[in-house]
């Protein structure tokens, strides 16, 4: 069944992390499922390590974890998260079956040549070349935001950021989940 982003009722897991880089050799990814009318109904934590290659399987594991049949996209926070783990943008879009929209918020140059610096830096270019290059989408908001979309058409994408963002650039499901990591991470860390 194709995904509609004018469907009335949508829901999306937003998916964000946070750590204190140099503190922490773990960072928590939290998922929040949100519906289009911005009702939360549904969290979830893992954890992912910071500097690691582990952010594709944190992130299925998240999806896993909530058991859930009726979320109908999954959002990310950006695709390079906890220092420099990159998540396989195609390989979620693939495992679980939904339209993906990975959101950033400005250009980036020189990334991997920051990349290629890690032992297993080949690997880590790999897959952040595979994950291919990100379009600009301009929001209701005024905003811009930089989108890599994997099962959903660019128009789309913008319908569903635009249904989920109320103020600025951040999309409401990326903003409780990051609300959500730093929480938990500063609980963790107590």
């Amino acid at each position: 069944m194709r995904f509609s982003p004018y469907k009335k009722a949508i829901r999306c897991l937003g998916i964000a992390e946070s750590f204190v880089r140099g503190r922490s050799e773990r960072s928590v990814l939290a998922g929040v499922v949100m519906r289009s009318d911005l009702v939360i109904d549904g969290v979830a934590m893992t954890y992912i390590t910071v500097g690691g290659m582990d952010a594709t399987d944190g992130v299925i594991r998240l999806y896993r974890q909530l058991g859930r049949s009726d979320v109908n996209l999954v959002m990310l926070n950006g695709c390079i998260i906890a220092w420099y783990n990159v998540i396989d943008l195609g390989r979620v879009h693939e495992e679980l079956g939904l339209p993906l929209i990975c959101v950033t918020y400005r250009e980036t140059r020189g990334i991997e040549d920051l990349l290629a610096k890690f032992e297993d830096g080949p690997l880590r270019v790999e897959v952040y070349r595979r994950n291919g290059g990100r379009v600009p989408l301009r929001l209701k908001t005024g905003h811009t935001v930089y989108v890599r979309c994997y099962g959903i058409r660019e128009r789309e994408a913008r319908v569903v950021l635009n249904r989920f963002t109320l103020f600025g650039s951040v999309p409401e499901p990326l903003r409780v989940a990051k609300l959500v990591a730093r929480g938990a991470l500063a609980l963790s860390s107590m």
